[in-house]
């Protein structure tokens, strides 16, 4: 074994110690006294050994088969019961082994960055405002506005949204960010900011579903009026994608309101249909999403090929993987994963709420703050 292969071993098995201490710490267990392979196995085992249908699958293309419609909007509302409580515990240990606190691991990211320039993607709902019932009153705080000002003084920011655009700004007013509404679909760059050194970022706009248009309009009115069999169903127009919310829907009603939808798309194959967070989601079917705005956005801000960039996308929907998938892809920056729950996901870091989101950003402006300080 060469020289560098030695280094890296050693540093790999440092990086699943200080995981393993870092676990134990916050779930409270007891860390057994076992080599580095050992250790792996005792977390792995317990891995595999979880029920498989505990984490959240994604909804897959189904061709109006609305059983697995219903399936997959059950298993985005996993129940809780306090018989399971031991094993959901076990479950949230081994899941967090791989998919640490990025509060806890702040120091470690901060460290990955390497001196790269930093760039901040944000979901919005669920991510800076918490999950609520009526979508339009979705709004962040106070702090947690002035936390994005402060973020987007050092870092170029970007909010990536299934919102629409103007949805979007009005629920966040602050010009000098980037938003992206529709999934990526309808982005526009600040309008008060200063070009980079990389190139010129002001008014970056792509609208890239825009022959979709007219088809969307048409379909958000139909889903309209066959939803009203559905009571506590909304439907949103988000310009190019449309939202069926069912969070206020009984789950006796949650067939009933899978079959109107399946009977409208079926008339609409340019449309495709994914799952959030209590919210089915209506998109054309071309090849965008979170992940290719993010791709988007680099390369607006001079970072299309560039090594010298460490991303960081926060986000809590299934719609997010995109994005976290592309940051895995490129081997660039790091994706956090906003939740309580096990999920399968592609992210490395997780933070449970949006107020560790709010933490977080904080921990950042204090970084970069005092490491300006230092190089003065």
């Amino acid at each position: 074994m060469t020289n560098q292969n030695v280094l890296e071993k050693s540093r790999l098995n440092e990086r699943i110690l200080e995981l393993a201490k870092s676990i134990s710490n916050s779930n409270g267990l007891e860390l057994p006294r076992a080599s580095v392979p050992e250790l792996v196995a005792w977390f792995v085992d317990g891995l595999f050994a979880q029920p498989k249908n505990n984490l959240i699958k994604p909804l897959e293309d189904n061709n109006g088969k609305v059983n697995s419609w219903i399936d997959s909007m059950r298993a985005s509302s996993p129940t809780r019961t306090k018989q399971g409580s031991e094993n959901q515990n076990r479950n949230q240990t081994h899941w967090t082994l791989f998919h640490p606190s990025a509060l806890n691991m702040f120091d470690q990211i901060m460290y990955n960055s390497n001196g790269k320039q930093i760039v901040v993607f944000l979901d919005y709902d669920g991510t800076l405002s918490p999950i609520v019932t009526d979508p339009d009153r979705a709004f962040m705080s106070k702090k947690m506005r002035a936390t994005l000002k402060d973020i987007a003084k050092h870092f170029p920011t970007a909010i990536v949204s299934g919102r629409c655009l103007d949805k979007l700004f009005s629920f966040v007013r602050l010009s000098e960010l980037y938003y992206a509404g529709s999934h990526g679909m309808d982005i526009k760059g600040p309008t008060n900011r200063r070009s980079t050194k990389k190139g010129n970022n002001d008014g970056v706009l792509l609208q890239p579903a825009n022959e979709f248009l007219p088809m969307i309009n048409e379909v958000y009115k139909i889903l309209v009026e066959k939803t009203k069999c559905v009571p506590g169903a909304m439907v949103e127009n988000n310009k190019f994608c449309l939202s069926v919310h069912f969070r206020c829907v009984d789950e006796k009603s949650w067939a009933a309101l899978a079959e109107q939808v399946s009977l409208v798309l079926n008339e609409y194959p340019k449309l495709k249909l994914t799952q959030g967070r209590k919210v089915l989601e209506i998109r054309p079917t071309i090849k965008w999403d979170k992940g290719r705005a993010l791709e988007f956005l680099l390369e607006s801000l001079g970072f299309a090929n560039s090594n010298n960039v460490f991303p960081i996308y926060i986000g809590d929907d299934r719609t997010d993987e995109d994005a976290f998938k592309v940051l895995s892809n490129r081997g660039q920056g790091s994706g956090i994963l906003v939740s309580k729950i096990p999920k399968e996901t592609n992210a490395s870091y997780t933070l449970q709420d949006p107020s560790e989101v709010g933490e977080f950003l904080r921990h950042l402006v204090d970084w970069k703050r005092t490491s300006s300080r230092s190089h003065k």
